[in-house]
C-alpha cells in the first residue's frame, strides 16, 4: 500500500520520508483544507527529498469554484511546478453547484502533462459522486483524493468501497481524511492501494502571544475574503483629506 503524506512545512516533508513514505502532498495552511505553498517552499522540498513531490495547487481557501484570473494563476502554478522537478499535480475545480467543472478542470489537467494529476477534496462537495467518478475517469485523471464524502475515510468506507469497485483499473481512489494507526488496517483489508495521511502531532512553541494572528472569521468556507473597493476608496479619502 502507498502512504501518501500530506505535509505542511519543510519539517512535514522530511519527517514524511524519513518515516518511509511513499509520496508528500506539500500544501500550505491546512486549517483551511490547504492552499499552494510557496514556490520557495516546494524548491526547497524537491531538492531534498527523493521520494515524489506533489503540489497542491489551489490559490485560496474557501469554495473551489474559480475565475478565469485564478485559473491563469493555478496554470502559472503548475508550469512552475514542473520546471521546479515535482513529480505530480493536486488540484480539481467545481461549478457553482458543486459539479465538476469538465472545462476548466481539463485545462488544469492538459496543463500539468506530463505529471501524475489527483483531483482533490473538491470531489467530497459533489452531488452525485458516482456520476463524478466517471467524469473524472473521462478526463483522464490519475486519482481522486477523498473521504467518502464524510468527516472521515473511516465513516465514508461505504463509498469509498463503492467507487473503488467501479474504477474499472482505470483511475485510483486515494482514500483520506482521519486515518491513523487505530484504522489504517481497515483500508488495507477493503482493497485500497493508496492512502492519504497527514500524521500530524502539534507541539507548543510559543507562550500565548500577545495579540493572536488567527481571525476565526476566515475560518468559514461558506464565505469568501476579499478586499472591497468602496471601503478602500473611503479610506483614502479620508486620508486625502487630512493633508
Amino acid at each position: 500500500m502507498i502512504v501518501e503524506v500530506c505535509a505542511n512545512s519543510f519539517e512535514s516533508a522530511v519527517n514524511a520520508e524519513k518515516a518511509g513514505a511513499h509520496r508528500i502532498e506539500l500544501c500550505s495552511e491546512l486549517a483551511v483544507g490547504g492552499i499552494t505553498p510557496s514556490f520557495g517552499l516546494i524548491k526547497k522540498v524537491v531538492e531534498t527529498l527523493s521520494i515524489p513531490v506533489f503540489v497542491l495547487i489551489r490559490p485560496r481557501s474557501g469554495s473551489f469554484t474559480f475565475s478565469d484570473d485564478e485559473m491563469e494563476i493555478m496554470k502559472h502554478d503548475i508550469k512552475l511546478c514542473k520546471e521546479l522537478g515535482c513529480a505530480g499535480i493536486v488540484s480539481g475545480a467545481l461549478n457553482i453547484d458543486n459539479t465538476i467543472d469538465i472545462d476548466k478542470t481539463k485545462v488544469l489537467i492538459e496543463t500539468s502533462k506530463p505529471l501524475q494529476f489527483t483531483f482533490h477534496r473538491a470531489f467530497d462537495w459533489v452531488p452525485n459522486p458516482e456520476e463524478a467518478l466517471e467524469q473524472l475517469k473521462d478526463l483522464g485523471v490519475d486519482r481522486i483524493l477523498t473521504s467518502g464524502q464524510e468527516s472521515s475515510a473511516e465513516k465514508g468506507l461505504d463509498l469509498l468501497q463503492k467507487l473503488k469497485d467501479k474504477t474499472e483499473d482505470k483511475i485510483h481512489i486515494l482514500s483520506g481524511g482521519g486515518i491513523k494507526p487505530v484504522n489504517v488496517a481497515k483500508f488495507q483489508a477493503a482493497g485500497f492501494s493508496e492512502i492519504h495521511v497527514s500524521a500530524s502531532t502539534i507541539e507548543t512553541v510559543i507562550d500565548s502571544p500577545k495579540v493572536a494572528m488567527n481571525s476565526v472569521k476566515f475560518f468559514d468556507e461558506t464565505i469568501k475574503s476579499y478586499s472591497d473597493v468602496n471601503t478602500i476608496k473611503q479610506i483614502l479619502s479620508i486620508t486625502a483629506s487630512e493633508k
